[in-house]
């Protein structure tokens, strides 16, 4: 009695072994669409590298402070102007990008050569009445 209940059990064991067998064996053996590769061109790797770019330049733009300020002093919320960006399409975000490259950093030429010019005209006022120079 005690054998015909262990051969009952190695049978329903075996039986459970060999549906799962079979089930791996279909999901290994089943046919798998391929995969298709292709050559990424330099071209097309560069394009994403400067995309990527002009976005994270976009962004460090409206970082900024003093940005940040007078968009707010326009009534635009810094936040809601950094959606609208990220929602940009590629070339907008590049040509935003470009403008922004072409803006003056520092003013215009003219004016910081006045203000040089200023500079040395009191420089040489103060060596003068120093007793350093004798223009006069």
């Amino acid at each position: 009695m005690g054998r015909s209940l262990t051969m009952h059990r190695i049978k329903r064991v075996e039986k459970s072994v060999s549906i799962l067998m079979a089930v791996i064996l279909v999901l290994i053996c089943a046919p798998v669409p391929s995969v298709l590769a292709a050559m990424v061109g330099t071209e097309t790797v560069m394009a994403n590298q400067d995309i990527q770019y002009a976005r994270g330049q976009v962004r460090s733009f409206l970082d900024r402070k003093d940005v940040q300020s007078q968009l707010t002093a326009r009534g635009i919320d810094p936040a809601e102007a950094k959606l609208r960006v990220d929602s940009l399409s590629d070339v907008e975000v590049l040509q935003l990008a470009d403008k922004i490259d072409q803006l003056p950093a520092g003013g215009d030429f003219w004016g910081t050569m006045l203000f040089l010019a200023l500079i040395g005209l009191v420089v040489l006022v103060v060596l003068e009445a120093l007793g350093y120079t004798d223009f006069i």
